[in-house]
């Protein structure tokens, strides 16, 4: 039990828990999918290459922060009460966990489960003759020209290993040509050699039978060095600090700045050390040191240590059978073919509901734009969009036919820095108005806005999201986007637009809220009043999906809700610090998560016993999102889209027994089960009623 100061001040520590162990713990639910016999086997393999993805970038961001935390003598304990030392201790034994699971699932259940359907990765010792023979020809052809080893010694210093790149290091026997005997090398496999190789069907079992790079260059190691022996021949991997740092105050061109940085994110301080598990510890210790790493950095593991790199296993098998079925996305009942955008909504919002539903109405929207003559300017935020990105193309041409076209690119959307800074490139040499947005904030909002030339004057029509304009993730993220001309909102996103692009005090704005701004205030307000409510006797209710949940403030908040009578019901897909069903404090909070076929990636959140007051948002409820960011958060005015919404993202969702996980007060995530009651998908139900 909490004690009664505790309660009163929802200090102790024990009501909060980390955000680093949840967001393993969000991984482990990923994971999981790997291993779920009810899911398609090919898909089962993606969820096991997406687990090992985000433990990489794990390592590369939240690793590399705590670790430099810890050098610098940071001991300040965050509200879970865990220094950043302690929480790299519990770091090192959950991420082991983690990872002796993802070898097992590999190893033991989804390898024999490919070779029952003839889809095989062959290991060395399983080659014939003749296989061995086509192997070492495909060694020979495509990879040896590529190949630079680099022999060490006084001379040939260790090379500079690039971030998350597949080394061998080669112990060897003999002298060469110059005598020399150091006995050691490294080669460094070929970045641009696909790291799965099909076998010829004439020589396996049938079109899927697959080779890794690594046992390719590992079983033809010695052609590297002529008249030596190879001793030894063990896989690396060094994960490095991937964070880019720009001092955005002092650059002068914050584009040039981030240009300058990327490069340094292949070399920046390594953090993990992944061996093959036949590595004799000699050898480990020798890269430990090498990469001044310690022992708890160490990772040996019982296969190839790029796991990841097995999600080309999908693409590469054409075996519809062992997938999900195709998902045809819907089109707006409001928008049949044949009806003119603009014109539904001078009348009425359309919500759109991805990747249910088609993202073409937002292409559509900005492409029309694009060419429509009556339309004089286009104003949109541009987050992730991909590197072809359509969205792009359209604002291109709106600019070369002379609108006022303007982009807010965010250059430091991490891992799409480049893919930005060559679309604001191009945006420029069109002619289009290209910022940064706002020193020392993200510009994390999706808005879109246009401004046509109509009878009676200029008419605005702006486009809301919850996600990025991205064709990609469309079709495989959960999201929410508002098409709208109500001139509350509109004025309101513009105002926003000129807050970005130029200066002066934060506007006021009618409809919207905005991070750094509004938002948290406005959520605040909106818990508490349901906290009074409850206190009233009223009826009162919170319930909301998001991405993740971490503020302090917010989790207080709800903790005082909830203490209030408030029943609160929330959908966090990844990480949640706040801790349910602790008597006294949290006992009226439930959390959900649901990992499925897509990713759940909306953020609603609805105030009232029966949704009256509901918003969809860009920003989760973090402290980056709320205090760091400039994002937005739209209210669903309508009431028939804001009952679709109440339904489609909370109801429904709520109600999932099947590909839901309940967060438990001791931090633990546990399935859900039908028990007795039907099965419920909720994202194969929003599937069936939205699709096409």
């Amino acid at each position: 039990m909490v004690d009664a100061v505790d309660l009163l001040n929802l200090t102790n520590s024990s009501l909060y828990i980390n955000r680093e162990l949840s967001l393993l713990d969000f991984n482990r639910r990923v994971l999981a999918q790997a291993g779920d016999p009810g899911v398609p086997l090919l898909e089962r393999m993606r969820f096991l290459s997406i687990s090992c993805n985000n433990m990489d970038e794990f390592f590369e961001i939240r690793v590399s922060g705590i670790k430099q935390q810890t050098e610098a003598g940071v001991s300040t304990a965050g509200p879970d009460g865990m220094t950043p030392r302690e929480l790299l201790a519990a770091i090192s034994t959950s991420a082991r966990s983690l990872v002796s699971e993802q070898y097992r699932v590999f190893n033991e259940v989804l390898l024999p489960e490919l070779a029952a359907h003839r889809i095989r990765i062959l290991r060395r010792t399983d080659w014939t003759a003749e296989q061995a023979a086509w192997v070492r020809g495909y060694f020979l052809r495509e990879v040896y020209p590529l190949l630079t080893p680099i022999g060490l010694d006084p001379a040939h210093p260790f090379p500079n290993v690039l971030n998350k790149i597949l080394n061998f290091f080669v112990v060897l026997e003999g002298k060469d040509a110059f005598d020399r005997n150091s006995g050691t090398a490294v080669v460094q496999a070929p970045r641009l050699v696909p790291r799965l190789i099909r076998m010829p069907s004439d020589l396996s079992d049938g079109p899927h039978d697959f080779v890794l790079l690594s046992a390719v260059m590992h079983a033809n190691i010695g052609d590297l060095f002529a008249g030596m022996e190879v001793k030894g021949c063990y896989q690396f991997r060094v994960t490095r600090n991937s964070d880019l740092w720009v001092d955005e105050e002092e650059v002068e061109d914050l584009l040039d700045a981030v240009r300058f940085e990327l490069p340094r994110r292949h070399y920046g301080a390594a953090v993990r050390l992944e061996v093959a598990e036949n590595c004799p510890p000699e050898v480990a210790r020798f890269l430990l040191d090498h990469f001044h790493l310690r022992d708890e950095d160490l990772y040996q593991v019982n296969g190839p240590v790029n796991l990841n790199r097995l999600m080309a296993l999908y693409d590469l098998t054409d075996r519809p059978e062992l997938k999900y079925p195709l998902h045809k996305a819907g089109i707006a009942k409001e928008l049949q073919p044949g009806g003119e955008l603009l014109e539904v909504l001078r009348n009425r919002d359309v919500l759109l509901h991805h990747p249910y539903q088609s993202f073409g109405p937002v292409l559509e929207f900005v492409r029309a734009a694009a060419k429509d003559p009556a339309v004089v300017a286009i104003k949109s935020t541009l987050y992730r969009t991909g590197a072809h990105s359509e969205i792009v193309d359209a604002l291109y041409d709106a600019a070369r036919a002379g609108k006022e076209v303007t982009a807010v690119v965010e250059l430091r959307a991490r891992f799409d820095e480049a893919a930005n800074i060559d679309l604001a490139t191009r945006l420029q040499t069109a002619g289009a108005h290209v910022v940064y947005g706002v020193v020392g904030y993200k510009t994390h909002a999706k808005m879109l806005l246009v401004v046509r030339r109509e009878e009676g004057g200029l008419r605005r029509y702006a486009h809301l999201g919850t996600g990025n304009y991205h064709t990609g993730t469309a079709r495989a993220y959960t999201d929410l986007g508002l098409l709208t001309s109500n001139e509350q909102i509109c004025d309101d996103v513009n105002q926003l637009f000129r807050e970005l692009t130029s200066l002066g005090n934060a506007p006021k704005l009618q409809r919207l809220f905005c991070s750094p701004f509004t938002l948290n205030d406005e959520l605040l307000a909106r818990i508490n009043e349901q906290a009074e409510l409850a206190r009233q006797g009223k009826p009162a209710r919170i319930r909301a999906k998001m991405n993740a949940l971490s503020d302090p403030g917010i989790i207080k908040a709800l903790y005082l809700a909830s203490i209030a009578g408030v029943r609160i019901e929330l959908l966090v897909r990844g990480v949640c610090c706040l801790r349910p069903g602790i008597a006294g404090v949290s006992d009226n909070i439930v959390v959900r998560s649901i990992i499925g076929r897509f990713l759940e990636h909306s953020r609603v959140f609805s105030f009232g016993a029966d949704g009256d007051v509901t918003y969809a948002a860009s920003a989760d409820w973090m402290q980056r999102n709320l205090f760091r960011r400039v994002e937005t958060c739209f209210p669903l005015l309508d009431p028939v889209l804001r009952a679709r919404v109440v339904e489609e993202c909370l109801d429904i969702p709520l109600s999932d027994n099947v590909q839901a996980w309940q967060l438990q007060p001791d931090g633990n995530w546990v399935r859900c089960t039908p028990g007795n009651d039907p099965p419920l998908v909720s994202q194969e139900i929003l599937a069936a009623r939205l699709g096409g």
